[in-house]
């Protein structure tokens, strides 16, 4: 197995490399790829120091697989390129997730779609996958109507940018802003760029993605994205109108019983999600399940999940796996 990892300097490169390792990926040949600055810089992976290469050498080898870990331009140019000589890229940027021919994948969910003609695979956005973890059994067993949700973002979803930003702004210094604002001590209702609408890319992304990866447009999703000086992992507080009624201990039980939840909900011992222990963690963890008194149908429930790794680096590389362990590639 030939893998290209496509961004391999970035902070989603270094955490994709952390949990290829971790869970021993099959590969023969690694190919270490960035933009031209990086290129020549050495990288340690399982002891052994690889060179950076360029682009054009990447798609010269013919890699069986390229995770793309850049930019969405990066990517608009790239991944068709790596595609025609027969590579399948999982790609982590937004540029590919809306195209109607384009597979929008949270392995757990709807991997069984994947084909072998499938040569450019999306990975949802971060804040999209740990919501969707949550909300797909539950709408299988009650079948959503509406969800509203608030995150609070980590600035590590940023960028190694704003996780300097925070620090300096922490230690009193100043340097560089990834931010318009300062972020230390403070919330930003900001989440990407703004769109004609008033909502942020961000939010667009939570409202319209579900919809793709449940192949399902009958419920709603409307979002309010905010970014918080964390750096452990997004959280997520969402409200949930059902078609049908449930019993809470079925819905605790549902989640429970789905791979990648852990439900952590003990009001009694102060036991809820967090980033701080979510961080460097696979699973999705949900909390504060409660039934939401205002209106019938509907539930409130807290969603905690590292950004880095089940929103980013580890979906990316479960989708590789299912390629490997279902001959599609």
């Amino acid at each position: 197995m030939k893998l290209a990892l496509v961004g391999a300097t970035g902070m989603v490169g270094e955490v994709m490399m952390k949990v290829l390792d971790e869970r021993n990926f099959p590969i023969d040949e690694l190919l270490l790829v960035a933009s031209e600055k990086s290129v020549g810089k050495e990288i340690s992976f399982k002891g052994k120091n690889h060179k950076v290469i360029g682009l054009e050498e990447a798609v010269a080898a013919r890699p069986n697989i390229a995770l793309f870990s850049a930019d969405g331009n990066t990517s608009l140019e790239w991944a068709p390129r790596f595609a025609e000589v027969g590579t399948t890229v999982i790609d982590n940027s937004s540029a590919w997730r809306m195209e109607p021919d384009k597979k929008l994948i949270v392995p757990e969910i709807n991997a069984h779609l994947l084909t072998r003609e499938d040569k450019i695979i999306a990975n949802p956005n971060c804040s999209t996958i740990q919501l969707v973890m949550a909300l797909a059994p539950l709408h299988k067993k009650y079948k959503m109507k509406r969800v509203v949700v608030s995150t609070y973002q980590s600035v590590s979803g940023t960028g190694l940018k704003a996780v300097q930003q925070m620090e300096n702004e922490m230690a009193g210094g100043k340097g560089e802003m990834a931010y318009p604002y300062p972020i230390h001590k403070n919330a930003l209702p900001h989440c990407d760029v703004f769109e004609a609408n008033g909502y942020t890319k961000e939010e667009m992304k939570l409202a319209r993605e579900p919809q793709k990866i449940l192949d399902d447009r009958t419920f709603s999703v409307t979002a309010t994205a905010v970014r918080i000086p964390t750096a452990g992992g997004h959280s997520e507080a969402v409200n949930v109108q059902f078609e049908n009624d449930f019993e809470l201990g079925d819905v605790r039980k549902i989640l429970h019983e789905t791979p990648g939840i852990t439900v952590q909900d003990n009001p009694d011992t102060n036991t809820y999600p967090m980033p701080m222990y979510a961080h460097d963690k696979d699973e999705v963890f949900v909390g504060r399940i409660r039934r939401d008194e205002s209106q019938p149908n509907t539930l409130n429930m807290w969603i905690v999940s590292d950004n880095l790794r089940k929103g980013a680096a580890t979906n990316a590389v479960q989708i590789a796996e299912y390629l490997v362990n279902n001959k599609l590639v």
